[in-house]
């Protein structure tokens, strides 16, 4: 796709096609305000003024666009999308209206992950002006984190392995003057545990590794954001079917969004002492593979009967939290695309979100209203921790009955965060199974503008 910097432009009154903004109730309004020829047109192209509905109607020598929303005076995030895939190369103003929300469709609507085709087929860039000059820099920057985001999760795993993770953040740190810290192979054992047990069956082709970067004035207050890196999840010697494993190259979604959300972090130049912490593995099989019925140690120094090697990823959580917990944060936010019952619950449009204080998750579930990018608050029921008992060790990994899996899984991982801590945790899906305006199939950000709205309005721009 073009650069997102360049599809929002401010509008100094250059040359640009019109678009109308229609809906059902203002139709009849619209259309006689047309010329006989121009209704017809628009009667050709079973234009009504629904959502996602466009037509273009001829002018003279020219053209213009009318566009179907729901409210022309409140425009969501998704409602230009549709016009940003399908019209034409060129420059384009809305009539009596300003983008706002819309921008973020407007750019991620022109998104395509064309890296592996050896041919690209990409239409031209549709760039939208506008006169809200002072939204377009945060806008463009929201729209390109969720980008990131995408590109991140589409690669195969092949090329978006641990190594690949490291040099990602990497970049970042770079980019922002961060310091970045990272404990690879076997040296995980004596920090990581747990990291070392899940990844080491991969170790010769994709080492396991927990990149740990710092940013930020040391005296503001201190945010950790931890994101899930599985990069490949065949869920190891208690294996995945063939169907299970086929997009298994997004379970490193959760550090998708921290990465993502990092980088929206420090573009802002926020006041926090930032701490993102990445493990990440490949859960792969070999003679190295943890075994079911194994016992880990954890960083915590508690001890982890494992039950089911397919539940790895709250494994490398739990060291990652434990660490991030050391830094005793304001806030502690995770991301993971981390079980299959938040999905029978929720769907994939709906991330799980778990909070330990009920004013934190109303602020994210606000946020992610407002932002077009709604969560659904699951609990973290006290009389469910039982579920994760052990005969054997500290506690187990996994469940043995098939209830509330997604709730139990936030269990575990409440284990390895500080006690008294603030803390979110969003178990999302990060992948969108059909396309629809602005969201092409693929790698989507589902949590992300959620938790980037709250905390900015927790810590300030």
């Amino acid at each position: 796709m073009s650069e997102p910097k360049a599809l929002i432009q401010p509008d100094r009154g250059q040359d640009a096609t019109l678009i109308h903004l229609v809906n059902k109730e203002g139709f009849e309004a619209f259309a006689k305000g047309l010329t006989a020829g121009q209704r017809a047109s628009l009667a050709a192209q079973k234009f009504e003024g629904g959502g996602y509905q466009f037509a273009i109607i001829p002018d003279g020598d020219s053209w213009f666009v009318a566009s179907g929303v729901a409210n022309p005076e409140s425009l969501s995030s998704w409602c230009l999308a549709k016009l940003a895939e399908e019209l034409p190369e060129g420059t384009y103003r809305l009539v009596g209206a300003e983008p706002g929300a819309a921008m973020f469709g407007w750019i991620t609507g022109q998104y395509r992950f064309n890296r592996y085709k050896s041919e690209d087929k990409a239409q031209g860039p549709r760039i939208l002006l506008t006169t809200q000059v002072a939204q377009i820099a945060a806008a463009t920057a929201e729209a390109e984190a969720e980008c990131l985001l995408r590109d991140l999760v589409n690669a195969p795993a092949e090329d978006m392995g641990p190594a690949a993770l490291e040099a990602e953040c990497e970049r970042l740190a770079k980019a922002h003057k961060a310091e970045l810290t990272v404990v690879r192979g076997d040296a995980l054992e004596q920090g990581y545990p747990m990291v070392h047990a899940v990844g080491r069956a991969a170790a010769r082709h994709h080492a396991p590794r927990l990149m740990h970067l710092t940013w930020g004035d040391p005296k503001h207050p201190v945010l950790a954001v931890v994101g899930k890196g599985v990069c490949f999840d065949s869920g190891g010697l208690d294996i995945k079917p063939s169907s299970g494993m086929r997009l298994m190259k997004k379970d490193m979604g959760g550090a998708a969004h921290a990465i993502a959300l990092a980088g929206l972090i420090m573009g802002a130049r926020m006041k926090v002492r930032l701490h993102l912490l990445i493990p990440a593995v490949e859960n792969a099989i070999s003679g190295a593979s943890f075994r079911p019925g194994d016992v880990l140690r954890s960083r915590k120094g508690l001890t982890i009967e494992i039950h089911n090697t397919d539940a790895e990823g709250r494994l490398i959580l739990g060291d990652a939290l434990t660490r991030a917990s050391e830094e005793n944060p304001d806030l502690i936010v995770d991301f993971a695309t981390l079980t299959g019952a938040a999905r029978v619950a929720l769907g994939p449009d709906l991330p799980a979100m778990m909070a330990r204080r009920d004013e934190t998750a109303e602020a994210f579930l606000a946020a992610g209203k407002a932002s077009d990018d709604a969560a659904w608050q699951l609990p973290l029921p006290e009389a469910y921790r039982e579920y994760l008992a052990s005969d054997v060790a500290d506690m187990a990994n996994a469940s043995q009955n098939p209830f509330a899996g997604a709730s139990v899984a936030g269990l575990f991982l409440d284990r390895f965060v500080g006690e008294g801590l603030d803390w979110v945790h969003f178990d999302t899906f990060a992948w969108n199974p059909a396309p629809r305006p602005g969201r092409s199939r693929g790698g989507r950000g589902l949590g992300l503008r959620a938790a980037w709205h709250a905390i900015r309005a927790r810590y300030g721009a």
